[in-house]
């Protein structure tokens, strides 16, 4: 039965079709309440994500023709960045003049950053022989907008193992397994630190965690602080940077990693973007933490990420002669948010699933089970809602924005596990709707997968190292962990593991050199020879630092994402 709404006189959010809708859902919610779905088989699993998933729209990718990766499919988007002119002008930049001299300089200020941060100190540097250089404040990131929770195995009916096979399992076994291998061992050690330095998990009354399935998981381990769990964690590691004093130097951008006549990487070029002044950073270990390429839009789909992510990392580290890996897959995740238009893209944590919320179609018939892998439940999303002419079944809802999603079906959680549950455990999702006149208790909500993650990345090794001699990777911006996808809460757990990591190899290679080594942009201009000799158009630059929504591109536009005509 529908609760009744709390003001009778507010006016509908929901169109009246939408509602019409709604009633199904409603109609239908007792008899789903105890009603079970099995997750697919491996061989449904593979047809859906061919037949579906955008990674498999062959027109959305192209050949990269320079650097590293010459010969591979990437994303079109991607590609437009790698193979384009540096963005700096050579005029106003004086290699000469070197403004700071560190041990290690840290190029992004988000969880990954501030952790390599803390390590490289905990390693024996004097925080002032560190810098964070950040494109926006220190703290704007992916990291603090992660939601649902973060895996570790730390039970006795779990063990790091198993956490490897879901793991390898969710990447469809393109993973590197040395570096699960090194993220699973690390994982429960991570947790253990998080609660000495006061980051506050929920916990059973008798004081143990609470622990949640995610998708893909063969077993309980997502540990939750609500549904702010990313955010509570960079809080209070960014506190502990900031007690100790660790220099970090906000809207300054890199726009080029610089490198002595062998190659190894010897420091940044930063870009003050409140003067539009260059300056010259010597490093003698330097740590890529910019994070992942949301906001390049891939395929015109909206993103749950931060204004900053847009790939830099990637484009500095690639012209340095760093390979990639999986830069062929992108995740979906399966539940942004699709109505109201005002926050359309915006992250609905898969905890909601978890707890109990199941996808439910126009008709308020059960389609998926609700814990699928991600690629595979976004690919299960987007059949419902694509037409029948193009292979679909057209069961999803229609927005005014012209966006179709799909009902998640939020009342069965206190329904199923008491009034109040889904106001205390997600309580930020309760708010982000109840501020446009949605309960999300009283009603479900309309999502659609929504851009999420950058699978691949930088390859390093177990320690953060790249190929490329003193220049290392942590956090998004570094591939082989996830393989070809990602499972919910192993990407909190990837920064933190190899942000750690990262911190102290870079540590222990600054105390093992005794000076800094010559500047040079001598690597750029070698990869500018290889785009002249490829007849790359000179309008191209990269990096591209801040997203340009002027014009057409806007992300409140009509999305017509997936037709395959």
């Amino acid at each position: 039965m529908r609760v009744e709404r709390s003001n009778k006189n507010q006016e509908d959010p929901y169109l009246p079709r939408m509602r019409e809708s709604i009633e199904k859902v409603e109609a239908t919610r007792e008899e789903r309440i105890d009603q079970e779905v099995e997750p697919l088989d491996p061989k449904t699993r593979d047809k859906v994500l061919n037949e579906f998933h955008p990674d498999y729209i062959e027109s959305a990718f192209r050949e990269v023709n320079v650097g590293p990766n010459a010969g591979e499919m990437m994303p079109k988007e991607l590609v437009d960045l790698l193979e384009a002119y540096p963005k700096y002008d050579p005029s106003e930049v004086n290699l000469a003049k070197v403004e700071k001299e560190v041990d290690v300089l840290i190029i992004g200020g988000g969880g990954a950053g501030n952790i390599a941060a803390y390590w490289a100190v905990q390693e024996g540097l004097d925080p002032s022989d560190i810098l964070i250089a950040t494109k926006l404040r220190n703290g704007d990131s992916n990291s603090v907008m992660s939601q649902g929770g973060v895996q570790a195995a730390d039970r006795e009916e779990d063990s790091p193992v198993q956490h490897y096979l879901d793991i390898m399992g969710g990447g469809h076994y393109a993973n590197k397994p040395d570096l699960v291998e090194t993220l699973v061992r690390d994982a429960p050690k991570m947790i253990e630190w998080h609660e000495d330095l006061g980051v506050i998990y929920d916990k059973d009354g008798d004081g143990a965690m609470k622990e949640l399935h995610g998708g893909g998981t063969s077993r309980k381990r997502l540990h939750s602080a609500k549904d702010y769990t990313g955010l509570e964690i960079v809080r209070v590691v960014r506190d502990e940077v900031r007690n100790m004093a660790i220099p970090v130097k906000e809207f300054a951008p890199a726009v080029e990693l610089l490198t002595d006549a062998d190659g190894t990487v010897t420091g940044a070029l930063l870009f003050n973007m409140e003067t539009d002044k260059y300056s010259v950073v010597k490093a003698k270990s330097v740590i890529l933490a910019t994070g992942g390429f949301g906001r390049l839009h891939i395929q015109d789909f909206p993103t749950t990420n931060h204004y900053g992510a847009t790939a830099d990392g990637l484009i500095l580290g690639y012209r340095a002669g760093a390979n990639m890996l999986d830069m062929d897959t992108v995740q979906y995740h399966p539940t942004g948010a699709a109505y109201p238009q005002q926050i359309m893209g915006l992250l609905v944590t898969e905890k909601v699933r978890s707890s109990g919320a199941y996808p439910v179609n126009s008709e308020g018939e059960f389609f998926t089970f609700n814990l699928e892998p991600r690629d595979v439940e976004a690919s299960m999303l987007i059949r419902e809602c694509r037409d029948v002419e193009h292979g679909g079944r057209d069961n999803g809802v229609e927005t005014p924005g012209g966006i179709t999603g799909v009902w998640l079906d939020t009342p069965m959680i206190d329904m199923k596990h008491g009034e109040g549950t889904f106001e205390k455990n997600l309580e930020y999702i309760y708010r982000l709707y109840t501020r446009f006149g949605i309960d999300p208790t009283e009603d479900p909500i309309l999502v659609y997968p929504t851009l999420h993650y950058q699978n691949g990345g930088i390859e390093i090794d177990n320690d953060g190292h790249t190929a490329v001699e003193g220049l290392l990777a942590a956090g998004e911006v570094e591939g082989g962990v996830h393989g070809k996808n990602r499972l919910m809460g192993n990407s909190i757990m990837d920064y933190n593991v190899f942000g750690r990591r990262a911190g102290i190899a870079a540590a222990r290679r600054a105390k093992g050199e005794s000076e800094w080594g010559e500047v040079s942009l001598e690597h750029v201009e070698r990869y500018v020879d290889k785009l002249r000799e490829s007849d790359v158009d000179m309008q191209k630059r990269s990096p591209m630092l801040i997203p340009d929504y002027r014009g057409e591109r806007t992300q409140g536009r009509t999305l017509d994402l997936l037709d395959p005509s």
